[in-house]
């Protein structure tokens, strides 16, 4: 039996890969950070379900904290190790560089170091992002693209990658870089552009928000579906050869057609509802970005299976139906909206 090691494991990512290692038979195990508050809800139901079985194990840890990293993974020996963990939001990397740069950089080295010191045959994971590439360019992104920053959390993003791969090449260790483009899902965290224009277009459906504010509308993304993207994640550590490896899509579109098919899924024109506001804009904006995933179809038989368009459906379709649950709460005083321009 396999066995795993995850940061992140409570975010998005965590979800969807916990999900596919779970039904590969894999022992999981993940690292979670200790806070006043409970986080595990997108993976309770793994707890639950795995909580006599010993499938599915979680640790309190911190990417900050090198010795209590290299403990666990003393303690659990996996054979894979995924670092998806990182404060992941490119505008909040802005407000708060000094923590973003020390998650993104010191974690990485930790797990790193841990693995050299103690079983140099663990395969590693480190999740690199499409917000190395800078978006100056309207070409395709591939794996030999140069990398030009344009935030702190982009910056420590090179680093990872680049710390990844010195340790490849200097003590052999199985080090994988995964460039990921955008990837979505009704598990995304609510503050991402996505995520709040489908949970927006849930509630005005409902009638319970009104407008929706956002930022560059004609920022472009390459945007695919989370569920597909771990499975490329898990081929990559199946692979002969460490490597680096793009996935993505090979199709760009801006937030407002992002928008745009979002309200239509409910029959509404999303030109009533949208308002911009310079507050939402980055301070140096990274405007286009698009993958070539074409060495990951050859090599891993990896592609993606989810349309733009039936990921944007699968999204407001879950969010319309929590719309539905939030409506309930409101009209029975059991919850008082928070959310921006409320109807109540």
């Amino acid at each position: 039996m396999k066995k795993a090691f995850i940061t992140g494991i409570t975010g998005q990512d965590g979800y969807y890969l916990s999900k596919l290692l779970l039904s590969k038979g894999y022992q999981v195990h993940g690292a979670i950070r200790r806070s006043s508050s409970i986080n595990t809800s997108r993976i309770d139901e793994f707890i639950s379900e795995h909580k006599d079985t010993g499938m599915y194990k979680l640790y309190y840890s911190d990417l900050l904290d090198s010795s209590s990293l290299s403990s666990l993974i003393s303690e659990t020996q996996p054979d894979e190790i995924y670092n998806l963990a990182a404060q992941s939001h490119v505008a909040v990397s802005f407000k708060n560089p000094i923590y973003t740069t020390q998650t993104g950089t010191v974690g990485s080295l930790s797990l790193l170091e841990a693995i050299r010191n103690i079983d140099k045959s663990i395969k590693f994971y480190q999740a690199s992002s499409s917000e190395m590439y800078g978006g100056d360019t309207d070409k395709p992104y591939n794996e030999e693209s140069v990398f030009d920053p344009k935030s702190p959390y982009a910056a420590s993003k090179v680093f990872a990658h680049n710390v990844n791969k010195l340790y490849r090449d200097s003590y052999g260790i199985f080090g994988v870089n995964g460039i990921l483009f955008n990837h979505e899902s009704p598990h995304r965290g609510e503050t991402f552009v996505t995520r709040k224009i489908t949970k927006a277009v849930g509630r005005i459906y409902l009638g319970i928000q009104s407008k929706l504010t956002l930022g560059n509308l004609d920022a472009s993304r390459d945007w695919g579906f989370a569920g597909d993207y771990v499975e490329g994640m898990w081929l990559m550590m199946q692979h002969k050869n460490p490597d680096d490896w793009v996935l993505a899509t090979a199709e760009t579109h801006t937030v407002s057609e992002f928008a745009k098919l979002a309200f239509d899924e409910v029959g509404l024109d999303w030109n009533d509802y949208i308002e911009t506001s310079d507050r939402y804009y980055r301070p140096n904006e990274v405007n286009y970005l698009l993958g070539d995933y074409s060495k990951a179809k050859k090599y891993l038989n990896w592609e993606p299976k989810t349309s733009f368009k039936n990921l944007v459906k699968l999204m407001v379709e879950k969010d319309v139906e929590q719309a539905k649950k939030e409506e309930i709460l409101i009209k029975n005083n059991l919850l008082k909206p928070t959310w921006e321009n409320p109807k109540t």
